[in-house]
């Protein structure tokens, strides 16, 4: 049966970034081929479709716990790294991000994407996918506070607006924690030290998670059904 790729694309997209994260891995590698789908970029959106009729009834199950950000982040360094087309396809070499941010302990945001440009160790890769999650932490962290003083939230009095952030990197942690300048890693200065203070005056807090806890892990490469169904389960409630 033909069907029009780029139109499925869309609509699974849409599906994705409503109420299923699930697929998001999924649904951004079949997205990349867009321009020139091959038969088993079909067959991997058929999969899609085919996993998507047995959950059909599923979705997000929202049960807020905590009135605190949460911000799960991993990364997985060149991990579509192929050394047959690498000479013909730089982006081969280049890292994928994802992270999943929760309120209260239900998502309310979630990206798979590929980074812009290349790291040159896991520990980068880590840090920059941290620093992108934190593009999209720290503004609505600055809404929810301002919501909280003029009093559109119903809370006694004003909540302390947090963040806890998952990594699985000892490396990346470490930046994030302490000042420090490295040779290996001056060239993050500028562009991905920006939430480090918000890190220093308590307002961000980085914790270890280990990877088989590390939720999004199913948002940066395939993983066993079993991990994603536990991944799924703490994510999405069922």
């Amino acid at each position: 049966e033909t069907f029009q790729y780029r139109s499925v694309i869309g609509k699974l997209n849409y599906l994705e970034k409503s109420t299923r994260p699930d697929i998001a891995y999924a649904v951004h590698q079949c997205a990349r081929f867009s321009p020139d789908p091959r038969s088993s970029h079909t067959k991997a959106v058929k999969r899609i479709g085919r996993y998507l009729l047995a959950t059909a009834d599923k979705g997000i199950i929202l049960q807020p716990n905590s009135t605190s950000f949460e911000c799960w982040v991993d990364a997985s360094h060149a991990g579509e790294w192929n050394k047959e087309t690498a000479p013909v396809d730089p982006a081969t070499a280049k890292s994928r991000s994802g992270y999943a941010i929760t309120l209260g302990g239900c998502p309310i945001l979630w990206a798979s994407k590929m980074q812009t440009e290349i790291a040159l160790s896991s520990t980068e890769a880590e840090y920059i996918a941290m620093s992108q999650a934190m593009r999209e932490v720290l503004p609505m962290m600055a809404l929810m506070q301002e919501a909280a003083e003029v009093g559109v939230l119903p809370a006694a009095e004003v909540p302390k607006i947090h963040c806890k952030v998952f990594e699985d990197n000892s490396g990346a942690i470490e930046i994030a924690r302490l000042p420090k300048m490295r040779p290996r890693t001056k060239h993050l200065n500028i562009k991905y030290h920006h939430f480090r203070d918000q890190v220093a005056r308590g307002r961000i807090t980085i914790h270890f998670v280990p990877t088989e806890d590390q939720i999004a892990d199913m948002l940066t490469k395939p993983v066993p059904i079993e991990l994603l169904t536990r991944f799924r389960g703490r994510l999405m409630g069922w």
